[in-house]
């Protein structure tokens, strides 16, 4: 009896638990709770700009085997407009064509998406500008998703050459022997 006693002194009334506050307070914690289960299942995106898209297509799903993936529900909200780098060429190539490329405003669930890993995915959307020779050239922010591309271009045993290591930059050579320059920008 003591101990029932005990633990009532800690739980609030039951008229308290239906009243307005307590059902708000309760909805609340379900939100919560909802949200946290939303943000946490959400995968891990890496956003990689290429200058052509069809040739992009071409090496992701065919040479790296990449299986196509679904976009991601908390990118169907605008998420990559908030970051301001929508149809900017990282590497600062701020010519007339990368300006008219700023004026046009992309949809994040516009590009291809790829499960890169269980819970990672790639994002491919257009926007880098040509290499020298007119080389395509993939560009990323993170060095983790370039490592992961890296692994799995090694993992195929397609030609390539690592050039830097910090910013990690790599070229290799499609199926029809164009080269390919996977470029980190620094921050």
């Amino acid at each position: 009896m003591p101990m029932l006693v005990l633990l009532g002194a800690f739980l609030p009334p039951v008229d308290a638990l239906f009243s307005t506050q307590g059902i708000m307070i309760a909805l609340l914690a379900a939100y919560a709770g909802a949200m946290w289960m939303f943000l946490t299942s959400a995968p891990k995106v890496y956003t990689i700009m290429v200058s052509d898209l069809d040739i992009a297509r071409q090496f992701y799903e065919g040479l790296l085997n990449l299986p196509v993936a679904d976009v991601p529900l908390h990118y169907y909200y605008n998420y990559e407009q908030t970051l301001g780098a929508a149809g900017i060429d990282p590497l600062y190539n701020l010519s007339a064509t990368s300006s008219a490329a700023t004026a046009t405003a992309t949809r994040a669930t516009d590009g291809l998406w790829y499960q890169l890993k269980k819970n990672t995915q790639l994002h491919v959307i257009s926007g880098a500008s040509y290499g020298p020779k007119n080389r395509q050239r993939h560009v990323c922010f993170d060095h983790d998703c370039l490592e992961n591309i890296l692994l799995r271009v090694q993992s195929r045993r397609l030609k390539f050459k690592v050039r830097r290591t910090k910013p990690l930059n790599f070229l290799v050579k499609d199926i029809e022997n164009r080269v390919i320059e996977m470029a980190e920008v620094a921050n």
